[in-house]
């Protein structure tokens, strides 16, 4: 016969069951991720807590192996991480130096504060989640532009050992259908043909107009023809395109983004 402590221990070990099969359930929910479990993908903000966002503007964030690159609507910081239990480590980031309002360049400045706050990382499916001390920042996955078929927007130009100068206002473009890449200097447009293999776009000779522009756009014009001749390395996080010719010193590179 049992008695009745006896019957409320086992009472109370079924409780503890049925508390672990809870807790079991609740990992489904999310958990930290690895570098490898990002590499490759891009997220765009679909709410942010702490922090009122410029009006149209949204934070986008890409990862390659153990690389982020980050945009606020302004600048782009660049640089390495680490996910160490649990938490967001930034590396030292780079910044492109694009003037832009004081909001957006208000922004940029939390957002770099933010990242370098270590800040909780959550990844559940294709939602991610970084909550710092008094802001939280909840991202959905994109998926990663087509290089064919897509309008991109020059955002940035590369030289002096990857510096990055700033380019402002700059309608600059590259859109590629078929074996053809449609280009938009700035300044003069034109097109070339093309051949693209997984790592590279070889250009071949560009065919452009002859129209005299004023010396920003003039000189915007001679970084985008330096770097879209022969071949090119290319690479695509989420909606940004970059592409990068030659090395060390005598790097030159556009960063892009799709339109």
């Amino acid at each position: 016969m049992r008695t009745r402590g006896a019957i409320s221990l086992l009472a109370l070990a079924g409780l503890a069951i049925a508390a672990c099969g809870s807790d079991d359930g609740a990992t489904d929910s999310g958990s930290a991720p690895t570098a490898a479990d990002l590499s490759g993908r891009g997220f765009v903000s679909t709410d942010v807590t702490g922090h009122d966002l410029v009006e149209g503007s949204e934070i986008s964030v890409n990862f390659l192996d153990d690389a982020v690159s980050v945009n606020a609507g302004c600048n782009t910081l660049n640089g390495g991480y680490e996910i160490t239990d649990g938490t967001f480590v930034a590396g030292a980031f780079t910044s492109t130096m694009m003037a832009c309002d004081d909001a957006l360049m208000g922004q940029d400045t939390w957002l770099g504060e933010f990242l370098s706050s270590s800040p909780a990382i959550e990844l559940d499916g294709s939602t991610l989640t970084l909550t710092g001390d008094e802001s939280t920042i909840t991202f959905d996955e994109v998926e990663p532009a087509a290089l064919v078929g897509t309008t991109w927007v020059v955002s940035g130009t590369v030289a002096n050992e990857a510096v990055t100068v700033s380019v402002v206002d700059s309608e600059a473009s590259m859109t590629i259908t078929d074996d053809q890449a449609q280009i938009d200097t700035g300044c003069n447009t034109g097109s070339s043909t093309v051949e693209i293999t997984d790592t590279t776009i070889t250009f071949g000779p560009i065919a452009l107009t002859r129209m005299a522009c004023d010396e920003e756009l003039t000189r915007l014009e001679n970084s985008v023809l330096a770097v879209l001749q022969g071949e090119v390395a290319y690479e695509i996080d989420g909606d940004r395109l970059s592409l990068r010719s030659g090395d060390g010193a005598d790097q030159v590179g556009l960063d892009l983004t799709a339109s």
